[in-house]
Formats: C-alpha cells, sequence, structure tokens
C-alpha cells in the first residue's frame, strides 16, 4: 500500500473530533488554521468556539472593533495573529464581498496567511492539490524519509515543500493533508511517538536507523534576550488607575497595560522614583509607593524573557485621565497583566 493511502487509512479510523472538520466554510477554515499557529489544539478550540460564537460571519468579525478582537484573543499569544485576522476580515468583508479567495494563489495574498494556511485552505474547502507543510508534517517526513536537513532552513524549507508535493494525494488532497497533520500530531508525535503501533513502521528509514529521536533537525535560535518591565500600577482616592495602550511594532501591539519603565535590571524604589517622573509629579502629589512581587514574574517569549515586577502607587488624584477599577477587565490586556489583575484583585480593591 502506498504512503498517501496508508495515511488516510490510518485518518479515517483515528482522526480527532473537531468543530472546523465538520464544515468546508472557508471562514471557519481559515479561523481555525489561524489560530493553531505555533497553539495546541487543547488550547485554541475554546478561543475558535469564542470568535465563532462572538462572530459567526466574516462580517461580524470585520464590524468589531480592534480592542473587542483583542480581548477575546487575550491569553492565546502572538497577538499579530489576531490583528491580522481582523484586518484580512475587513478586506474580504468590504473589499470582496464576503467571498474569501478560491485558490492557493489568491489566499496567499492576505495578510496574514503563509504558505501552511494558503494550503490548508485551499485544499480543505476547494480540493486544491495544494500541500500542507506544518510541524506535524516536517517531523512524520523527516522521519520516514531519515531526512537530516534543517526545517527550518531556506534549503530545508524547499526540500520539504518538494517532497510534500510529491506524497499528495491528487484525488482527495483535503483528507491527505488533514490526515498527515493528524498523524503527526497523535501517532509520530515528539516525544515518546507510537512507533510500536505505527502503519509505517516498516518501511521508516529513521526507525531502522534509530534516529527518531534525533529528527527533525532545526537549526539553533538566536540567543534569548532578557528584559526588565516595571509596571506602576496606580491607586487613586477616587478608585481609578491608570492604562496606556501600547503602539509601535514590539511584543503586545494594541493592547493595554499600566504605564511601564523598562530599565536594564531590576531596580530599587528610588531608581523607579528618578526614572520614572513624568508619571509621578504634580501639584500636592505625594505618592506612596511600594513593591508588590520581590521575586520578578519570568514571562517567556520565543526570543525574549521578560522579568516584571509590578509597583503600587497609592495617593494619588488622577481626574479625567483615570480608568474606574471596576472597568479594568473590559481592556484587553497582555496575559501576564491579566494575572495579576486577577490575583490582586484589582477590579475589587
Amino acid at each position: 500500500m502506498i504512503f498517501h493511502k496508508i495515511l488516510i487509512n490510518w485518518y479515517l479510523g483515528n482522526k480527532r473530533d473537531l468543530p472546523w472538520r465538520n464544515t468546508n466554510d472557508p471562514y471557519r477554515i481559515w479561523l481555525s488554521e489561524i489560530m493553531l499557529q505555533q497553539t495546541r489544539i487543547e488550547q485554541g478550540l475554546p478561543y475558535y468556539m469564542s470568535f465563532t460564537s462572538s462572530f459567526p460571519t466574516v462580517f461580524d468579525l470585520a464590524n468589531a472593533s480592534q480592542d473587542e478582537v483583542l480581548k477575546l484573543w487575550q491569553g492565546l499569544g502572538y497577538y499579530s495573529r489576531a490583528r491580522n485576522l481582523h484586518e484580512t476580515a475587513k478586506f474580504v468583508a468590504y473589499e470582496l464581498e464576503g467571498v474569501f479567495p478560491k485558490n492557493y494563489k489568491d489566499l496567499l495574498k492576505l495578510k496574514g496567511i503563509g504558505d501552511y494556511t494558503a494550503s490548508a485552505i485551499s485544499s480543505i474547502c476547494y480540493n486544491e492539490v495544494a500541500p500542507v507543510v506544518d510541524g506535524n508534517v516536517y517531523r512524520v517526513l523527516a522521519r520516514y524519509f531519515d531526512i537530516d536537513t534543517p526545517i527550518n532552513s531556506s534549503a530545508g524549507i524547499k526540500e520539504f515543500k518538494a517532497l510534500a508535493a510529491e506524497l499528495i494525494d491528487e484525488k482527495n488532497p483535503a483528507t491527505y493533508n488533514q490526515a498527515i497533520m493528524d498523524f503527526g500530531a497523535l501517532q509520530c508525535k515528539p516525544q515518546n511517538p507510537l512507533c510500536e503501533t505505527c502503519p509505517l513502521s516498516d518501511s521508516c528509514l529513521a526507525l531502522k536507523n534509530n534516529k527518531i529521536a534525533l529528527l527533525p533537525v532545526k537549526l539553533k535560535k538566536a540567543k534569548v534576550k532578557k528584559r526588565y518591565f516595571n509596571y506602576m500600577v496606580f491607586l487613586s482616592d477616587e478608585n481609578k488607575t491608570l492604562l496606556e495602550q501600547r503602539i509601535g511594532k514590539g511584543i503586545w501591539e494594541g493592547l493595554y497595560q499600566f504605564p511601564l519603565l523598562e530599565s536594564t535590571s531590576l531596580i530599587d524604589a528610588e531608581a523607579l522614583l528618578a526614572e520614572s517622573s513624568v508619571f509621578l509629579e504634580g501639584e500636592g502629589f505625594d505618592p506612596k509607593i511600594t513593591l508588590y512581587n520581590d521575586t520578578p514574574i519570568i514571562h517567556k517569549l520565543s526570543h525574549q524573557h521578560i522579568y516584571t515586577r509590578f509597583w503600587i502607587v497609592e495617593n494619588t488624584k488622577l481626574g479625567d485621565i483615570g480608568i474606574p477599577l471596576t472597568k479594568i477587565k473590559e481592556y484587553p490586556v497582555p496575559v501576564l497583566i491579566a494575572n495579576f489583575i486577577n490575583e490582586f484583585e484589582l477590579s475589587e480593591y
């Protein structure tokens, strides 16, 4: 039995029951694929259900505000996905009259859609012969064919894409693509793959050569950068606080945060006062500053680790610039700040 037939046969008996598997609506397929980029299904599924409930059509998503979209996305990470999702929804709704492109080439032109997502949507929705290559597919192909070309190198990307194109079932690309992805997720897992029950074990070269644990190969990532964030949590006599929206192209663009002072290392209250005078000046302004967490909270992102401490700033008057503490949970914030708000019970302060 040839490769694609084995995978499809396995899939028909083992596929996961997922809500986007019961439709070929490109809006819902697109939504699921964007959400599941660099995200486990277990984590992404509740978000998918929330989004499809709140925004059942691409028009509903397009008509939402960015704050609404980011708030619903809060905690899923990689927030550029949410911003691109919103921009593409507006383009499809307003420029394409709600109709998604029907082929790989045109899907690739949409913001936030790369090779993998365009292949997934075009094959699943329109049965186009467009091979998907995601982390699961890289792993299956690298092991089965014993390929040690790094999967995150330009040579590796080209080699695995060409191989995937050779192997795809041209008569049933939608099922094949979903089969090989599920096979990588459930059978040929990153750790402790189920080689004993694998239908490809007799011909798997990595298993034959005792290299399962060594494949696929990835080039080492760049050195992780350390950053030190000092958030000033203002608590006024009027039960208000301050939030600011992050701008620019850095992490968490569009989300809200407490006034931030970024330092080159951990600092004390004296240094905080010296560096953040713009926040801590004013007539009759005599703030009381206390450190909430002496041990920094380490928030790990792909290329940076953020060492965070929260400073409570009391005896302040914020007036019209303040936000009522009772409304603080309405704002989309990084999960780091959301956890602090819940732990400190700030909305009930």
